[in-house]
């Protein structure tokens, strides 16, 4: 009645899932992914100490965060 009716049947949507989230519960995607994210951390780590034009340097720090973050949300996701 009123419109009601209609709530009963409809389905609630599931929770959104990233791509990331669910290649993080295989375990040698969780290893691959890591393992990329750290060898450019260092690489940009290494970039970062010799130096180099401001906006260049700024632009690296942002990426630095960057990564700094993804390898924080893959520690906290556990591979299955």
């Amino acid at each position: 009645m009123f419109g009601l009716e209609d709530q009963k049947k409809k389905k609630k949507a599931g929770e959104f899932i990233f791509e990331l989230e669910e290649e993080l519960k295989i375990a040698k995607k969780h290893q691959e992914i890591k393992r990329r994210a750290d060898n450019r951390l260092q690489q940009l780590r290494e970039m970062l100490r010799s130096g180099g034009e401001k906006e260049e340097y700024n632009r690296l720090g942002v990426l630095l965060h960057g990564y700094a973050s993804l390898l924080k949300v893959i520690s906290r996701v556990t591979s299955k």
